[in-house]
């Protein structure tokens, strides 16, 4: 395979739709994967609150941020993943879509942990079946050489996502309690579920009016597509990357603000006052837009640097989110030791944008390895991991370090202060799976 792709190789092909189409289709599916990180990530900035009003220990906010989300997350996503290799995608978005903003309104009934617990359950179980389809259609709706564009698009809906449900959150909060920011994150989606189901086409309905089978789409068993990617040395790298990266992302977002409310509690106490805001609605303002934007720029730019520098050498795919994990790790660790609150939102400005150029080039390249018939379940054996592993144990782990480290000779605000730093490490060992990944990309890419 040549290193390099011409821009005159784009060429028109009629089996997909229109440009203006895919940009609404792709628009549409950002705001899809946004209102499931906004249902998914409202929890943590009402992580205190709850923890007070519930009487929970730091290892059982970890759960249900992660474990208890994580758990069917895992179980339901492959099947789906298998239903969408032939299934009609938009409608397995759309019912996705209304089942976890149902079960996210649940949340805010919850009286005691296992209420909260299964709740979340019931939100992970309606995630799972959103980003296997969804990637497996922008696949469909784009060519190859704006992949990576267009799938950092849709993923650039997860720091959004966190945006919103850090500033509704704070906000609905800080005037009606935490239970009424569950119902408020919960109720768009059944709205969004309605366009996705009667506005998205489904590309095989083309492809069933053809006598012949379209290319790729004879019917593997999972087996056969397990032994496809346990195959490909990239594939294999990039799970360990990014599953590295979901620990981390998924830790900090789970306890950052329960990080800042006891390390800053008197700047914030006194900020918030001087903008006319209680502390947990003006650090959902915040660390929303903090997060939330650079994760949107460093999404973005990432798909568009993946996409530019490729065309001279398609590893650039591994090696711009090697470079920017480990940029971006000092800064995490020195937002964690600083004690000016100001200073320590405008160094998380750097890991939040670098952190998130990853997802492009890294989810499109994975819908690169496998024929069009496996992309879901390629899709969704990673998410399988990083859910399980990332998602799964990253906040219980930050959690219970957060524990013991406050039991022997740190209080809680030094607690999570270390349990974090330790946690944002794991971007070293991250990188340098990027970088193996990078060494075999070429040889292992056939779609």
């Amino acid at each position: 395979m040549s290193d390099r792709v011409d821009d005159n190789s784009v060429l028109s092909d009629p089996t997909l739709p229109s440009p203006a189409y895919s940009r609404y289709a792709i628009g549409l599916l950002m705001v899809v994967y946004m209102l499931s990180f906004l249902d998914r990530q409202v929890l943590s900035i009402l992580a205190e609150p709850i923890k007070r009003d519930l009487g929970l220990a730091d290892w059982q906010v970890g759960a249900v941020s992660g474990l208890a989300f994580a758990l069917f997350y895992t179980l339901v996503g492959i099947p789906v993943a298998r239903f969408s290799e032939r299934g009609h995608r938009p409608y397995i978005i759309a019912t996705a879509i209304t089942v976890w903003s149902l079960f996210t309104v649940l949340c805010g009934f919850a009286k005691t942990f296992t209420h909260l617990a299964l709740a979340r359950v019931g939100v992970g179980t309606g995630e799972a079946s959103c980003t296997p389809p969804a990637l497996s259609l922008i696949a469909d709706y784009v060519p190859r050489e704006r992949r990576s564009s267009a799938v950092a698009i849709y993923m650039a809906g997860a720091p959004a996502g966190a945006l919103l449900g850090m500033v509704i959150g704070g906000l609905v909060a800080s005037h009606w309690g935490w239970r009424a920011a569950f119902f408020v994150a919960g109720a768009p989606g059944l709205l969004i579920a309605l366009f996705v189901a009667f506005t998205l086409f489904e590309p095989r309905t083309k492809a069933a009016r053809r006598p012949a089978p379209a290319p790729g789409e004879s019917k593997e068993t999972f087996a056969t597509t397990l032994k496809v990617l346990m195959a490909k040395r990239t594939y294999r790298f990039i799970v360990a990357a990014v599953t590295m990266k979901a620990f981390i992302q998924y830790s900090v977002h789970a306890f950052l603000g329960s990080f800042f409310f006891r390390n800053h509690a008197a700047e914030l106490d006194a900020m918030a006052s001087s903008f006319g805001l209680k502390p947990v609605g003006f650090l959902g303002v915040v660390l929303g837009l903090v997060l939330g934007l650079s994760g949107v720029l460093g999404s973005i730019l990432g798909g568009k640097f993946a996409d530019h520098f490729a065309r001279r050498d398609i590893r650039a795919h591994m090696t711009i989110p090697a470079i920017a994990v480990l940029i971006g790790t000092p800064f995490y660790v020195a937002a964690f030791m600083v004690d000016s609150l100001p200073l320590a939102f405008a160094l998380l400005l750097v890991p939040g944008t670098l952190n998130a150029m990853y997802y492009g080039p890294a989810y499109a390249i994975v819908q690169g390895l496998v024929q069009p018939s496996m992309r879901a379940t390629a899709t969704a054996v990673l998410l399988f991991v990083i859910s399980l592993v990332g998602l799964g144990f990253g906040p219980l782990a930050v959690g219970l370090l957060s524990d013991v480290l406050a039991s022997h000779g740190l209080d809680e605000a030094g607690g999570i202060r270390w349990a974090l730093t330790f946690s944002v490490l794991i971007a070293i060992p991250a990188a340098c799976c990027f970088l193996a990944a990078r060494k075999t990309l070429k040889a292992d890419l056939v779609s």
